[in-house]
């Protein structure tokens, strides 16, 4: 059986979360539009049915990147990743299957399933200040900037950078910061995700 790291989140109800995931051997499996805006529909729709804040967001070729804060006790962190990037990638794998897509060969994992996403749970950071927020918002929103995707950050279409620009008629609502500061709590309970 082969190794692969498991994060462990630190599920913090006082704190939003800056989250990274990536697609399986960092392949850039978001490089077709009509994916990517499948993905956007598919955070929709996680926004709405687990209650989380969004505060900002970027699909890129080969990665996501979120700032959220789960609202709702009964849907942490895990939970709520869990049930997005499967039901996405179900989808995807799916379709690609139907049409025969060369690219699966490159998702089969060692025990035989096709992985659309990177084993290991990716990156995740409680937030915990309002600073650091915006620092976060605005390292997500420069991502496709940095690689030459766009040149401005409202440009890239699948990113909330527009949302902030004033263009309210993105498909993802983006929720208003927190008026609170975020606050750090000692002794959080750790869940294995």
């Amino acid at each position: 059986m082969g190794h692969h790291k498991r994060l462990r989140r630190w599920e913090n109800p006082e704190q939003p979360r800056f989250l990274t995931f990536s697609c399986e051997g960092r392949l850039p499996l978001f490089s077709n539009h009509r994916i990517k805006d499948r993905f956007v529909e598919h955070l929709r729709d996680a926004r709405e049915r687990f209650g989380f804040n969004l505060y900002a967001w970027v699909v890129m070729p080969e990665h996501i990147h979120l700032l959220l804060w789960p609202r709702l006790p009964e849907f942490p962190v895990g939970i709520t990743l869990r049930e997005l990037k499967r039901d996405f990638a179900s989808e995807v794998i799916r379709r690609w299957r139907g049409m025969n897509a060369r690219i699966l060969d490159r998702l089969v994992a060692p025990d035989g399933s096709t992985r659309f996403w990177l084993r290991g749970g990716g990156y995740d950071d409680n937030v915990e200040s309002i600073d650091e927020v915006a620092n976060v918002i605005e390292y997500i929103h420069q991502n496709p900037v940095r690689r030459g995707l766009a040149s401005r950050a409202e440009e890239w279409a699948w990113s909330s950078a527009a949302w902030y620009a004033g263009n309210r008629e993105g498909v993802v609502p983006i929720d208003p910061l927190p008026a609170r500061k975020p606050v750090r709590t000692r002794g959080s309970t750790p869940r294995v995700g």
